[in-house]
This record gives C-alpha cells, sequence and structure tokens, in this order.
C-alpha cells in the first residue's frame, strides 16, 4: 500500500483478486489477522494447492483468500460477517469503490458506479449503502467541550415541482436534520427527525452530548433554550440582526459549513435523496467532514477498521 493512493495506483497494484483479498488484509488486520467468528487471533492462512486458487463446492476456482481459527474450528476471510459478506461483486470492485466513496467531497451516485465498474443498477446501488452503513457514526462517546448545533431541511422546494406532484398551499415537506459539531475535535453527527422543536432538539443533544461539561452554541431559535439552561454553558448569535460570531462564540459556522458541502453533493450528484435512506448519506458526509484532516490514504485505512456487521438487502429496502 503506498503511500499517497490514487485510483491508478490503486489499480496498479490490485490487479487479481487474491491481491485485492491481501490489500484489504493489510487495511483491516495490519499484521495481526483476526477471526471472524469468535476474534481469536490464533489463525492461520490456508495455502492454495497451486497457489493462486482454490475449488469451491460448485467446481468454480476461486482466488479467495481463506483462514482458519484453531480455537473454533471455521473458516473466515476478510470479508466474513462486514458489509462485504456475501457478495458477488469482486472485492477488486470493492476496494475502488470504497476509495472513490472516500476521496469524493460530493460523494459517488449509483448509476456511476454503474457505469464505471459494470455492476447492476440495483448491486451499486446496495454496495454504496453498505459502504455508508460503514462510514455511519457508531460511536456512543459524548461530545464535551464546545458543541456547536444548527439544523437544515433536505428536499426541493415545491414552487418547482411538476403541478400534480404539487401541493395546493406550496407547503413545504422537507426532512429536517439536526447536526451536532464537536469544535474540539471536529466529528459531525446528523440525525433527521420529524420535526425541529425543543422536544426533538433536547432528545438529539442529550443522546450525543455530555449535558453537565459540554458548552452548547447555537442560533437565536428559541427551540435550543430548554436544553441549552440544562448545560453547562449556551451561547447564541441573532442572524435576523446580521450577528454571527460573538466575543463568546463563533456562532453555527462549523454547521453552515457543513450544510454547505452537503447540499452541494446531495443537489449536484445524488440530485433526489428519499426520507427513507437519508440517515445512511448524512452518515457519510458526517464521516468525510469528520475525517477531513486525513488523506486519502488514511481514509481508506480507518473505513476498513469500520466494517464489521451485515447490512441486507432485505433491510436497506425495508424502509
Amino acid at each position: 500500500m503506498s503511500n499517497r493512493t490514487t485510483i491508478a495506483s490503486l489499480s496498479q497494484e490490485v490487479t487479481t483478486e487474491a491481491e485485492a483479498y491481501a490489500y484489504f488484509e493489510r487495511l483491516r488486520w495490519n499484521t495481526n489477522p483476526v477471526c471472524a467468528h469468535c476474534d481469536s487471533l490464533n489463525v492461520y492462512f490456508i495455502e492454495p494447492s497451486n497457489g493462486v486458487s482454490r475449488a469451491t463446492r460448485t467446481g468454480h476456482m476461486s482466488q479467495r483468500r481463506v483462514w482458519r481459527c484453531r480455537d473454533c474450528k471455521r473458516q473466515f476471510s476478510v470479508i466474513t460477517n462486514t458489509v462485504m459478506h456475501g457478495t458477488k461483486i469482486p472485492v477488486r470492485v470493492w476496494l475502488m469503490v470504497i476509495f472513490e466513496l472516500c476521496s469524493s467531497k460530493n460523494g459517488v451516485a449509483a448509476r456511476e458506479v454503474e457505469r464505471k465498474y459494470g455492476v447492476a443498477g440495483r448491486s451499486a446501488w446496495f454496495m454504496l449503502h453498505r459502504i455508508r452503513e460503514a462510514m455511519s457514526h457508531d460511536d456512543a462517546s459524548l461530545f464535551i467541550g464546545n458543541v456547536v448545533a444548527d439544523e437544515v431541511f433536505i428536499g426541493g422546494n415545491p414552487e418547482f415541482r411538476h403541478a400534480n406532484k404539487r401541493n395546493a398551499r406550496y407547503v413545504s415537506d422537507k426532512t429536517p436534520v439536526v447536526t451536532l459539531i464537536n469544535a474540539e475535535t471536529g466529528e459531525a453527527r446528523s440525525t433527521v427527525v420529524t420535526w425541529v422543536d425543543s422536544a426533538s432538539l433536547g432528545g438529539v443533544i442529550r443522546e450525543n452530548v455530555d449535558m453537565a461539561t459540554a458548552t452548547l452554541h447555537t442560533d437565536s431559535y428559541k427551540g435550543y433554550i430548554p436544553v441549552g439552561r440544562k448545560m453547562a454553558g449556551h451561547y447564541s448569535v441573532d442572524h435576523k440582526a446580521g450577528q454571527y460570531v460573538t466575543e463568546k462564540s463563533n456562532g453555527t459556522n462549523l454547521c453552515e459549513n457543513y450544510f454547505a458541502q452537503l447540499k452541494r453533493g446531495l443537489k449536484g450528484t445524488h440530485i433526489h435523496v428519499s426520507p427513507e435512506h437519508l440517515h445512511r448519506y448524512l452518515g457519510e458526509f458526517d464521516y468525510r467532514f469528520s475525517t477531513c484532516d486525513m488523506t486519502d490514504t488514511e481514509r481508506m485505512a480507518d473505513l476498513a477498521t469500520r466494517v464489521a456487521g451485515r447490512l441486507t438487502y432485505k433491510v436497506a429496502t425495508a424502509a
């Protein structure tokens, strides 16, 4: 693995499925392979008889690199029980798409993956959602220090819709999203809510923030006042009065920067995102924003350590 990975260097370094498996093993395990079933380190690699591939149960030859655990006696590979578990798409293609998703600030559309890598449109869509699932934050640690909070509404303006899809009063049905950003670490966490009020804002903040030690920074929306009273501090800016920064707070500028990138990606790359799947797109943009100080190579290596867990097609399409 090179110090500065590009699509060109990755395609040259990974030319076969065996090399793709070995590359992903270095990303995920480094030099310490772990059993996918019992987390044991007491494992060994099963060398193919011809040194390259082995016959499967159906008689086909596969370059999948297989390991065996001495404790639980079960076989596994680096993609077992991960978001790639059971995939029919070559791991080499997975690596390319993962790198593109890690390096593209505006994201990657499923149709783009379909055209560039020759996979079916439905498979490309499911593939990207599984990667987004790995990107989504699963850290239970609470934010401390200075926390910036703001909300945004995702969706099209009803004024520009076709007449047969436009409601009579031009009432917006955009999806509200609340974003919290830790000013110290730069980590972003976005949550889809049904409505923006004191109850929903308070619920999101209590779930992600250490109320006793954190200081909240918001705009002048009154919905933040009840939860702000229970925190170590609460500072706000009045945008209506042209106030964006005060002596005690930089306001919601961090969230505004995040929303600008989020809207560019959703409108420019994905065009339309349904509310049912919006949370995974938010996880993707949260991850890239939170790791903006990393190089593309470092971000890809970090994501490889987060792929544990499976997202089935039934679950992905259940919404």
